[in-house]
């Protein structure tokens, strides 16, 4: 153990002593979380800001005093339409569909026939689009108003029209309903651990080999598993701290949101982390064992990213069977590590109540993975102490 132990501070030292990487690895892990959870929130709240928004823009409405009537007494502020309003749509340049009311609207109305209107919008114009649902019920309600004024002029009751009422009902609580905008923060912190732990892994071990000071340390008389131990216990223990400062950031992060109905939705405290914590750290000993398991056989550090590489893409693709999943999760998404983790803080954001098997299975399969993966460093480190 002491000798576990002094291979273990000297990694640490030298992890911590390349300030500038740690420097880039935090910047871009731990503060990347909160920067794009503020960028949805400003987006989010631009987006309801625009639906709160009761103005319209308009082309024709001259032709249609009723339904101008109609819009006033909603309280809608019409604007007139510029000429060249499809070129702005689709330059993004304009910002609201416009309603384009044709010539025959109001005879066509009092003659009890259905007059066209046109709600012209360009699906690439975003701010456009996100009031096409607003304004297409206005123009319902309208609708509505029109029928029951001529069937009530008919001696018709309205209610006559409806068989039945409709209501729905919510299941999910607010956990969940908030969980399907903050889905992304167990991507983030996912992340956050594996760049935590890729810089010190390929440092400790390609790196090593291409300065030549792996050769002498294989010189002293320390057992081999001893000696990748105490190299991935630095390895992981970076790769937690890193890990444990992304969860913590979105503490703080949620007070920067902009959006009034995401930041009351957000559920993200103390219990939160703690839970996303205790779901990481075993994960954190798999991802920083096979990091070494890649690079323990590079000649070079630029060899040894390369092939990290594939694993960095692994790691971020796996997270997305759980998010296009349409049929909810399946019993083997446990029985895979960072899927596993995935899903796991998935429920920890959602509030589900979670058994002692859903955190035993997914920790079973990171011991098992860190295991066989320091057992093929230390078999590697032999035939170079050998060689």
């Amino acid at each position: 153990m002491s000798r576990f132990w002094i291979v273990l501070v000297k990694e640490l030292v030298d992890a911590l002593r390349d300030r500038r990487t740690l420097f880039t690895v935090l910047l871009s892990s731990v503060a990347m979380g909160p920067l794009v959870l503020v960028l949805l929130s400003t987006m989010i709240g631009n987006i309801e800001k625009r639906a709160d928004a009761r103005e319209m823009v308009v082309m024709g409405l001259e032709h249609a005093p009723t339904l101008r009537n109609y819009l006033e007494r909603q309280t809608f502020t019409l604007t007139e339409a510029p000429a060249d309003f499809e070129k702005q749509l689709k330059d993004s340049k304009l910002g609201d569909p416009v309603l384009v009311v044709g010539e025959t609207f109001e005879a066509e109305l009092a003659a009890g026939e259905v007059p066209v209107v046109e709600l012209v919008t360009a699906s690439a114009n975003q701010r456009a689009q996100a009031s096409v649902g607003r304004l297409t019920r206005v123009l319902q309600g309208f609708n509505q108003e029109q029928s029951m004024l001529r069937i009530s002029m008919r001696g018709v009751a309205p209610a006559s029209l409806q068989s039945m009422a409709v209501q729905e009902r919510d299941l999910s609580n607010a956990s969940a309903r908030a969980a399907q905008l903050t889905g992304m923060l167990p991507f983030f912190t996912l992340m956050a651990v594996l760049y935590g732990c890729l810089a010190a892994a390929l440092d400790t071990t390609a790196g090593e080999r291409e300065r030549g000071s792996l050769e002498p340390l294989l010189m002293n008389p320390t057992e081999r598993f001893t000696l990748v131990a105490g190299k991935w216990g630095a390895v992981a223990a970076i790769g937690w701290l890193i890990g444990a400062l992304g969860c913590l950031s979105f503490l703080p992060g949620q007070w920067l949101l902009r959006s009034e109905s995401l930041a009351a939705m957000f559920r993200y405290g103390w219990v939160e982390l703690s839970g996303f914590l205790a779901v990481l750290t075993p994960l954190v000993g798999a991802l920083a064992a096979m990091l070494m398991a890649l690079a323990i056989r590079c000649k070079s550090y630029k060899e040894a990213q390369a092939n990290a590489a594939v694993m960095l893409t692994l790691v971020s693709l796996l997270p997305m069977l759980a998010m296009f999943n349409q049929e909810g999760e399946q019993a083997w998404h446990l029985t895979v590590p960072v899927l596993a983790q995935f899903t796991l803080m998935g429920r920890v954001l959602r509030g589900e109540t979670m058994g002692m098997t859903d955190f035993l299975i997914p920790a079973a399969m990171s011991v098992a993975i860190a295991l066989l993966a320091l057992a093929y460093v230390a078999k590697q480190l032999t035939r170079a102490a050998v060689k």
